[in-house]
Protein backbone atom coordinates (compact mmCIF):
# COMPACT_ATOMS: atom_id res chain seq x y z
CA UNK A 1 0.00 0.00 0.00
CA UNK A 2 1.41 3.42 -0.99
CA UNK A 3 1.86 6.15 1.61
CA UNK A 4 -0.13 8.77 -0.34
CA UNK A 5 -3.64 7.93 1.00
CA UNK A 6 -2.25 7.57 4.52
CA UNK A 7 -0.60 11.00 4.27
CA UNK A 8 -3.77 12.69 3.03
CA UNK A 9 -5.81 11.09 5.82
CA UNK A 10 -3.22 12.20 8.38
CA UNK A 11 -3.29 15.80 7.12
CA UNK A 12 -7.08 15.85 7.40
CA UNK A 13 -6.90 14.74 11.03
CA UNK A 14 -4.12 17.18 11.90
CA UNK A 15 -6.00 20.02 10.24
CA UNK A 16 -9.12 19.12 12.28
CA UNK A 17 -7.35 19.70 15.60
CA UNK A 18 -8.35 22.79 17.62
CA UNK A 19 -5.86 25.61 17.17
CA UNK A 20 -4.85 25.43 20.85
CA UNK A 21 -4.40 21.64 20.99
CA UNK A 22 -1.30 20.53 22.86
CA UNK A 23 0.69 17.50 21.74
CA UNK A 24 3.44 15.77 23.72
CA UNK A 25 6.53 13.86 22.57
CA UNK A 26 6.44 10.20 23.67
CA UNK A 27 9.87 9.93 25.34
CA UNK A 28 10.92 13.37 26.62
CA UNK A 29 7.32 14.58 27.23
CA UNK A 30 7.95 17.93 25.56
CA UNK A 31 4.81 19.89 24.71
CA UNK A 32 4.27 21.36 21.24
CA UNK A 33 1.51 22.69 19.02
CA UNK A 34 0.61 22.57 15.33
CA UNK A 35 1.38 25.88 13.60
CA UNK A 36 0.38 25.04 10.02
CA UNK A 37 -0.54 22.14 7.75
CA UNK A 38 0.92 22.24 4.23
CA UNK A 39 0.88 19.89 1.26
CA UNK A 40 4.21 18.20 2.00
CA UNK A 41 4.87 19.07 5.63
CA UNK A 42 3.45 19.92 9.05
CA UNK A 43 4.83 22.91 10.95
CA UNK A 44 5.11 22.60 14.73
CA UNK A 45 6.40 24.76 17.58
CA UNK A 46 7.51 23.65 21.03
CA UNK A 47 5.76 25.49 23.87
CA UNK A 48 9.09 26.61 25.34
CA UNK A 49 10.59 27.79 22.03
CA UNK A 50 9.76 30.38 19.36
CA UNK A 51 11.27 28.42 16.47
CA UNK A 52 8.95 26.78 13.94
CA UNK A 53 10.02 23.27 12.99
CA UNK A 54 8.92 21.59 9.72
CA UNK A 55 8.03 17.90 9.81
CA UNK A 56 8.54 16.63 6.27
CA UNK A 57 6.29 14.15 4.44
CA UNK A 58 9.33 12.06 3.44
CA UNK A 59 10.26 11.52 7.10
CA UNK A 60 6.69 10.50 7.95
CA UNK A 61 6.87 7.97 5.11
CA UNK A 62 10.14 6.59 6.50
CA UNK A 63 8.56 6.15 9.93
CA UNK A 64 5.53 4.54 8.30
CA UNK A 65 7.84 2.04 6.59
CA UNK A 66 9.65 1.30 9.87
CA UNK A 67 6.35 0.46 11.55
CA UNK A 68 5.42 -1.83 8.65
CA UNK A 69 8.82 -3.56 8.81
CA UNK A 70 8.28 -4.13 12.54
CA UNK A 71 5.05 -5.97 11.71
CA UNK A 72 2.86 -3.15 12.94
CA UNK A 73 4.60 -2.58 16.30
CA UNK A 74 7.56 -0.16 16.34
CA UNK A 75 9.62 0.45 19.51
CA UNK A 76 9.69 4.24 19.94
CA UNK A 77 12.96 4.00 21.89
CA UNK A 78 14.56 3.55 18.45
CA UNK A 79 13.54 7.08 17.45
CA UNK A 80 16.25 9.75 17.20
CA UNK A 81 15.60 12.64 19.65
CA UNK A 82 14.48 15.04 16.91
CA UNK A 83 12.07 12.46 15.46
CA UNK A 84 9.79 12.15 18.49
CA UNK A 85 7.18 14.65 17.18
CA UNK A 86 6.78 12.53 14.03
CA UNK A 87 5.51 9.61 16.12
CA UNK A 88 3.06 11.82 18.03
CA UNK A 89 1.65 13.41 14.88
CA UNK A 90 1.43 10.06 13.07
CA UNK A 91 -0.64 8.74 15.99
CA UNK A 92 -3.34 11.22 14.94
CA UNK A 93 -4.03 8.92 12.00
CA UNK A 94 -6.94 6.58 12.87
CA UNK A 95 -4.82 3.46 12.18
CA UNK A 96 -1.83 4.42 14.35
CA UNK A 97 -1.60 4.48 18.10
CA UNK A 98 1.11 5.19 20.68
CA UNK A 99 1.17 3.11 23.84
CA UNK A 100 3.35 5.28 26.10
CA UNK A 101 3.49 2.56 28.76
CA UNK A 102 4.62 -0.18 26.40
CA UNK A 103 6.76 2.28 24.47
CA UNK A 104 5.39 1.32 21.06
CA UNK A 105 3.88 2.89 17.96
CA UNK A 106 1.44 0.41 16.47
CA UNK A 107 -0.68 0.13 13.34
CA UNK A 108 -4.11 -1.38 13.89
CA UNK A 109 -7.59 -1.25 12.48
CA UNK A 110 -8.89 -0.63 16.03
CA UNK A 111 -6.78 2.32 17.12
CA UNK A 112 -8.18 4.25 20.09
CA UNK A 113 -6.38 7.48 19.33
CA UNK A 114 -3.26 9.09 20.76
CA UNK A 115 -2.83 9.54 24.53
CA UNK A 116 -0.29 12.27 23.76
CA UNK A 117 -2.80 14.78 22.40
CA UNK A 118 -4.75 17.07 24.69
CA UNK A 119 -7.22 19.15 22.69
CA UNK A 120 -8.60 22.26 24.38
CA UNK A 121 -12.20 23.07 23.47
CA UNK A 122 -12.04 26.75 24.32
CA UNK A 123 -9.87 29.48 25.78
CA UNK A 124 -11.97 29.72 28.96
CA UNK A 125 -11.21 26.15 29.98
CA UNK A 126 -8.10 25.51 32.09
CA UNK A 127 -4.91 24.33 30.42
CA UNK A 128 -4.80 20.61 31.20
CA UNK A 129 -1.05 20.53 30.55
CA UNK A 130 -0.26 22.83 33.48
CA UNK A 131 1.60 21.12 36.28
CA UNK A 132 -0.23 21.23 39.61
CA UNK A 133 1.34 20.66 43.00
CA UNK A 134 -0.16 17.52 44.56
CA UNK A 135 -1.24 17.73 48.19
CA UNK A 136 1.28 15.12 49.36
CA UNK A 137 3.91 15.48 52.08
CA UNK A 138 6.44 13.51 50.04
CA UNK A 139 6.11 15.97 47.15
CA UNK A 140 7.12 19.01 49.24
CA UNK A 141 9.94 17.09 50.90
CA UNK A 142 11.19 15.83 47.54
CA UNK A 143 11.24 19.36 46.12
CA UNK A 144 13.27 20.56 49.08
CA UNK A 145 15.62 17.62 48.79
CA UNK A 146 16.16 18.24 45.07
CA UNK A 147 16.92 21.88 45.75
CA UNK A 148 19.36 20.97 48.54
CA UNK A 149 21.12 18.40 46.34
CA UNK A 150 21.52 20.99 43.60
CA UNK A 151 23.03 23.51 46.03
CA UNK A 152 25.71 21.22 47.44
CA UNK A 153 28.32 18.95 45.88
CA UNK A 154 27.85 15.61 47.65
CA UNK A 155 30.54 13.74 45.72
CA UNK A 156 32.80 14.50 48.70
CA UNK A 157 30.67 14.48 51.84
CA UNK A 158 33.59 15.43 54.09
CA UNK A 159 33.80 18.80 52.34
CA UNK A 160 30.14 19.71 53.04
CA UNK A 161 29.53 21.86 56.12
CA UNK A 162 27.61 20.44 59.07
CA UNK A 163 24.39 22.54 58.80
CA UNK A 164 23.99 21.51 55.15
CA UNK A 165 24.46 17.84 56.04
CA UNK A 166 21.91 18.18 58.85
CA UNK A 167 19.36 19.64 56.44
CA UNK A 168 20.01 16.98 53.80
CA UNK A 169 19.83 14.17 56.35
CA UNK A 170 16.55 15.56 57.70
CA UNK A 171 15.06 15.78 54.23
CA UNK A 172 16.24 12.29 53.30
CA UNK A 173 14.59 10.94 56.43
CA UNK A 174 11.33 12.79 55.73
CA UNK A 175 11.25 11.67 52.09
CA UNK A 176 11.89 8.06 53.12
CA UNK A 177 9.14 8.09 55.75
CA UNK A 178 6.50 9.83 53.64
CA UNK A 179 7.39 7.85 50.51
CA UNK A 180 7.04 4.61 52.46
CA UNK A 181 3.62 5.67 53.78
CA UNK A 182 2.47 6.46 50.24
CA UNK A 183 4.01 3.22 48.97
CA UNK A 184 1.90 1.25 51.46
CA UNK A 185 -1.27 3.04 50.33
CA UNK A 186 -0.46 2.30 46.69
CA UNK A 187 0.36 -1.31 47.54
CA UNK A 188 -3.03 -1.89 49.18
CA UNK A 189 -4.80 -0.72 46.02
CA UNK A 190 -2.52 -2.75 43.74
CA UNK A 191 -3.23 -5.93 45.72
CA UNK A 192 -6.83 -5.80 44.51
CA UNK A 193 -5.73 -5.47 40.89
CA UNK A 194 -2.89 -8.00 40.59
CA UNK A 195 -3.02 -11.75 40.10
CA UNK A 196 -0.44 -14.25 41.33
CA UNK A 197 2.64 -14.75 39.15
CA UNK A 198 1.39 -12.30 36.53
CA UNK A 199 3.70 -9.24 36.47
CA UNK A 200 2.08 -5.96 35.49
CA UNK A 201 4.32 -3.44 33.74
CA UNK A 202 4.36 0.33 33.87
CA UNK A 203 6.63 2.81 32.12
CA UNK A 204 9.48 2.49 34.63
CA UNK A 205 9.23 -1.14 35.75
CA UNK A 206 6.90 -3.95 36.77
CA UNK A 207 5.40 -5.46 39.93
CA UNK A 208 3.76 -8.74 40.80
CA UNK A 209 1.69 -10.20 43.61
CA UNK A 210 3.46 -12.66 45.91
CA UNK A 211 2.58 -14.55 49.08
CA UNK A 212 4.81 -14.33 52.15
CA UNK A 213 4.59 -16.87 55.01
CA UNK A 214 4.63 -15.35 58.49
CA UNK A 215 5.49 -17.82 61.28
CA UNK A 216 5.06 -17.31 65.01
CA UNK A 217 5.62 -19.95 67.68
CA UNK A 218 2.58 -21.28 69.43
CA UNK A 219 2.23 -21.36 73.22
CA UNK A 220 5.45 -22.61 74.90
CA UNK A 221 3.76 -25.48 76.71
CA UNK A 222 2.04 -26.66 73.52
CA UNK A 223 5.37 -26.64 71.64
CA UNK A 224 7.21 -28.50 74.43
CA UNK A 225 4.47 -31.12 74.65
CA UNK A 226 4.51 -31.64 70.89
CA UNK A 227 8.23 -32.29 70.82
CA UNK A 228 8.12 -34.44 73.97
CA UNK A 229 5.54 -36.68 72.30
CA UNK A 230 7.89 -36.91 69.31
CA UNK A 231 10.80 -38.07 71.51
CA UNK A 232 12.61 -34.77 72.11
CA UNK A 233 13.48 -34.16 75.77
CA UNK A 234 12.15 -30.96 77.34
CA UNK A 235 15.65 -30.14 78.52
CA UNK A 236 16.73 -29.56 74.90
CA UNK A 237 14.04 -26.90 74.61
CA UNK A 238 14.00 -25.42 78.11
CA UNK A 239 13.10 -22.08 76.60
CA UNK A 240 11.39 -22.17 73.23
CA UNK A 241 13.74 -20.67 70.68
CA UNK A 242 12.90 -20.62 66.97
CA UNK A 243 16.40 -21.74 65.96
CA UNK A 244 16.29 -24.72 68.34
CA UNK A 245 12.76 -25.51 67.22
CA UNK A 246 13.82 -25.60 63.56
CA UNK A 247 16.72 -27.90 64.42
CA UNK A 248 14.34 -30.21 66.29
CA UNK A 249 11.89 -30.21 63.37
CA UNK A 250 14.62 -31.55 61.12
CA UNK A 251 14.96 -34.74 63.20
CA UNK A 252 11.25 -35.43 63.84
CA UNK A 253 8.18 -36.08 61.76
CA UNK A 254 6.40 -33.04 63.17
CA UNK A 255 5.24 -30.47 60.66
CA UNK A 256 5.67 -26.71 60.92
CA UNK A 257 1.97 -26.30 61.64
CA UNK A 258 2.31 -28.44 64.79
CA UNK A 259 4.44 -25.81 66.49
CA UNK A 260 3.99 -22.64 64.42
CA UNK A 261 0.99 -20.44 63.72
CA UNK A 262 1.41 -19.72 60.01
CA UNK A 263 -0.49 -16.91 58.33
CA UNK A 264 0.11 -16.10 54.66
CA UNK A 265 0.13 -12.40 53.78
CA UNK A 266 -0.14 -10.86 50.34
CA UNK A 267 2.28 -8.17 49.25
CA UNK A 268 3.60 -6.47 46.14
CA UNK A 269 7.29 -6.67 45.34
CA UNK A 270 9.26 -4.79 42.72
CA UNK A 271 9.95 -7.24 39.90
CA UNK A 272 11.98 -5.09 37.51
CA UNK A 273 13.25 -1.56 36.96
CA UNK A 274 13.75 0.03 33.55
CA UNK A 275 16.66 2.36 34.28
CA UNK A 276 16.78 3.61 30.68
CA UNK A 277 13.16 4.77 30.78
CA UNK A 278 13.79 6.49 34.12
CA UNK A 279 16.82 8.29 32.71
CA UNK A 280 14.86 9.40 29.64
CA UNK A 281 11.96 10.70 31.71
CA UNK A 282 14.33 12.40 34.16
CA UNK A 283 16.09 14.21 31.33
CA UNK A 284 12.73 15.39 30.01
CA UNK A 285 11.84 16.78 33.45
CA UNK A 286 15.20 18.52 33.67
CA UNK A 287 14.62 20.15 30.27
CA UNK A 288 11.19 21.37 31.41
CA UNK A 289 12.59 22.83 34.64
CA UNK A 290 15.39 24.60 32.76
CA UNK A 291 12.86 26.15 30.39
CA UNK A 292 10.63 27.41 33.23
CA UNK A 293 10.56 31.18 33.29
CA UNK A 294 8.38 34.04 34.46
CA UNK A 295 6.19 34.57 37.52
CA UNK A 296 5.36 30.88 37.99
CA UNK A 297 9.05 29.97 38.32
CA UNK A 298 9.67 32.89 40.71
CA UNK A 299 6.74 31.85 42.90
CA UNK A 300 8.00 28.26 43.00
CA UNK A 301 11.47 29.42 44.05
CA UNK A 302 9.94 31.63 46.77
CA UNK A 303 7.89 28.70 48.09
CA UNK A 304 11.02 26.51 48.16
CA UNK A 305 12.98 29.23 50.00
CA UNK A 306 10.19 29.59 52.60
CA UNK A 307 10.04 25.85 53.14
CA UNK A 308 13.83 25.73 53.49
CA UNK A 309 13.71 28.48 56.14
CA UNK A 310 11.10 26.50 58.09
CA UNK A 311 13.22 23.35 57.90
CA UNK A 312 16.27 25.33 59.00
CA UNK A 313 14.39 26.62 62.06
CA UNK A 314 13.32 23.12 63.03
CA UNK A 315 16.81 21.64 62.64
CA UNK A 316 18.77 24.60 64.05
CA UNK A 317 20.81 23.76 67.19
CA UNK A 318 20.04 25.98 70.18
CA UNK A 319 22.22 26.07 73.26
CA UNK A 320 20.72 25.74 76.74
CA UNK A 321 21.53 29.38 77.41
CA UNK A 322 19.63 30.66 74.37
CA UNK A 323 16.69 28.43 75.26
CA UNK A 324 16.50 29.77 78.82
CA UNK A 325 16.96 33.33 77.61
CA UNK A 326 14.08 33.00 75.15
CA UNK A 327 11.93 31.37 77.82
CA UNK A 328 12.64 34.14 80.27
CA UNK A 329 11.86 36.74 77.64
CA UNK A 330 8.47 35.12 76.97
Amino acid sequence: MTFGPTWNNLLDNVDALPSDATLVTPLSSKAFGIEDVQEHRVLIQYRDDDETIPLQQAQFETLYERVSEAHGEFDIDRLPPDAEPYATVLSLHPRFEIDDRAGTLTESEQSTGSPLVEAQSGSEEPDETEREEPDLDVYADALLLIDALERHDLTTLDAVDTPALVNIYTLLSDVQRNANDLRKDVRSVLLDRLHHDQPVSGQFGSVQRTTRRNRSLKDDELVLNAFESAGIDRERLTTVDSNKVDEALDVTELSESDVYDIEPSEYVRKADVDEQKKETRLQGLKDQLEATEGEEADELREEIDELEDRIAELTEFRSGRSFHDSSAGG
